[in-house]
């Protein structure tokens, strides 16, 4: 039995696994067995309220999860698919109401990796697949970051190598028609737009987020996190304490810290959000007192990982 084979295996079951995707680590599971959905929320501790994302093969099989598809829908898929879009649409009565978070809305996407592929066209269903990380803690962008958070309780981690993208999708929803951007992702805002024009944006949330990733305390380290304008004046408050500190492109000399680590020396904001959750996931294991990160320059890329800078170091 290869790889793909023991995933299905457990999938036909029921049961849920670790997948990779481009973007980061789902835990997937069936999406038509209530049974698979309630485990995945019971592994993560997720809130009901908190809609998950269908994960299709093709394009063709949209029209099984949603209905009443608006035309610019269509648009971003033939330009983004596969790829790291969801997109939220109105569903198809087949759709549990589990996997929408009681909403009439379902989130869509056809990943890129390979291997998610591969296994989505071994398996005649679709499949739910959440980031496979406990609730509002760090997503994974390797099998070895679900091993140390979730390998006890599932059966199985399916190793596709680390995340390409690091960040999880860009989410667009509609309403009445016009494009409305739920959560910045592994696209940026700008590269949509160049499709839809201008978008308005609705990406917080209390407590009934239209899509994931709308909360606004999300995507934590357990270490204490501080998302910093002016990091000289931050760590002069933190000078007794043991520091980690993440800058965007550069070492910085000018302080003593315990680590710093910086996301790209090549001034490459996609290099940064690749590396980002694996440098927080590596920090919050050194036992800091503190993480500092540093706002990087808030356009492309750069706001989507503020957007998660900021949920980091959010209070709730």
């Amino acid at each position: 039995m290869n790889n793909i084979e023991k995933a299905a295996h457990f999938l036909r079951n029921e049961d849920v696994v670790a997948i990779p995707t481009e973007t980061v680590y789902g835990l997937a599971g069936n999406a038509f067995s209530d049974k698979a959905i309630k485990r995945i929320f019971e592994v993560k501790n997720r809130p009901f309220y908190n809609p998950l994302i269908v994960h299709i093969k093709s394009i063709d099989e949209l029209n099984k999860i949603a209905t009443n598809i608006p035309e610019m829908a269509f648009k971003l898929a033939e330009v983004f698919w596969p790829g790291p879009l969801t997109l939220v649409l109105d569903k198809q009565p087949s759709i549990s109401d589990l996997v929408t978070g009681g909403k009439p809305t379902v989130a869509v996407r056809l990943p890129a990796h390979p291997v998610a592929l591969e296994l989505l066209n071994y398996i005649d269903f679709p499949l739910v697949a959440p980031s496979a990380n406990p609730f509002n803690y760090l997503s994974p962008t390797s099998a070895q970051h679900v091993k140390e958070q979730l390998g006890n309780k599932i059966p199985y981690i399916l190793d596709g190598g680390n995340c390409e993208k690091g960040v999880e999708s860009t989410i667009i929803g509609f309403q009445d028609n016009s494009p409305i951007l739920y959560r910045l992702g592994a696209i940026s805002m700008e590269d949509i737009e160049e499709v839809t024009g201008e978008l308005t944006t609705q990406n917080q949330s209390k407590n009934s987020p239209n899509a994931p990733g709308m909360l606004s305390k999300h995507y934590s380290p357990k270490t204490q996190f501080i998302l910093s304008n002016n990091i000289t004046q931050t760590l002069e408050s933190l000078k007794d304490k043991k520091v980690g500190v993440i800058t965007f492109n550069e070492s910085r000399q000018d302080y003593s810290v315990f680590h710093q680590v910086a996301l790209s020396y090549n001034n490459d904001l996609k290099e940064a959000a690749s590396n980002l959750f694996s440098t927080l996931h590596h920090l919050d294991k050194m036992k800091l007192d503190a993480i500092v990160a540093e706002r990087l320059p808030d356009e492309g890329l750069g706001k989507t990982i503020n957007d998660r800078l900021q949920r980091a170091a959010s209070k709730g």
